[in-house]
């Protein structure tokens, strides 16, 4: 069997790996030259060496953009995994109708993020509307509205994520807690959580890396207003690259900047929260 697999292992790897090639490495090694040159077309680059990154350390609202993108992420990383966590607790529990309640949360993660954006844009201007004020009134609301949308939009995957981690710890594990005279809130701190380490890995990473990302959403909601206020990161390079006439190269160097940070914070997040697991 092995040895079948070792033969046939490149005639079934190179499909993917072309199409790897072709979609991805290299439109992402064009991309970086690109950066470093001004274009209006792929075929018209003329290289200009780091003039478009300084270019960026001049644009106040890429600076913006990043401080409002990071604290979306750290308000949205926290609520997300925690309602997650919580409600993957409830439905652990036995509840009557639990299978209806797991579909329910995860429906809205089935949904694209541009009509997301726009069901809660009338959602919420209709309550705000009470109040004589719009998403697009200030930035803080914006920012509300957002942290909002992705919640709800995500919990539902989240949970099923840690339903699937509470579920694969031994159950002998929370007996002897019990047996030792350990406390719900013990067992919650001291049991469950770090046996659902790798859980909290991947739903945190997975939180991190959407929030930052988020693109249509932003566009839909609010599109960046007032006055690019309320722009994420991914809008912001998307307007200056579609926005700004001349400014192309600009805005892929904002691109990869972009890659370089996302990256990053992933790597590190990775590392610090798999050195938390503990071997089953």
């Amino acid at each position: 069997m092995q040895n079948s697999l070792k033969k046939y292992f490149p005639i079934f790897a190179f499909p993917t790996l072309l199409a790897f090639t072709i979609g991805f490495f290299i439109p992402f090694l064009m991309g970086i030259y690109l950066s470093f040159c001004k274009f209006t077309t792929v075929t018209d680059a003329k290289f200009v060496g780091i003039e478009n990154y300084l270019k960026i350390s001049a644009d106040q609202t890429f600076f913006h953009a990043l401080w409002y993108t990071a604290a979306f992420t750290i308000m949205s990383v926290i609520l997300i995994n925690v309602l997650a966590f919580a409600v993957a607790m409830l439905l652990t529990k036995g509840i009557k109708g639990t299978n209806v309640f797991r579909t329910v949360f995860f429906m809205p993660n089935l949904i694209g993020g541009i009509v997301l954006g726009y069901v809660w844009q009338l959602l919420l201007n209709g309550i705000l509307a009470r109040f004589q004020k719009t998403l697009t009134y200030s930035s803080t609301y914006g920012f509300w509205g957002l942290v909002i949308l992705i919640c709800w939009q995500q919990i539902g995957y989240m949970m099923i994520i840690y339903i699937s981690g509470i579920q694969n710890i031994p159950g002998e594990l929370i007996e002897a807690a019990k047996i030792d005279g350990a406390k719900s809130s013990q067992i919650l701190w001291h049991v469950t959580i770090p046996m659902v380490m790798p859980s909290i890995t991947i739903c945190t990473f997975l939180t991190l890396t959407n929030s930052f990302k988020l693109f249509d959403q932003n566009l839909a909601l609010t599109n960046g207003e007032p006055s690019s206020m309320s722009e994420l990161l991914a809008l912001n390079i998307y307007n200056t690259f579609y926005g700004r006439t001349g400014y192309e190269g600009v805005g892929q160097a904002k691109a990869v900047v972009f890659f370089i940070l996302v990256a990053l914070i992933a790597v590190v997040q990775t590392r610090l929260t798999r050195t938390k697991e503990v071997q089953q």
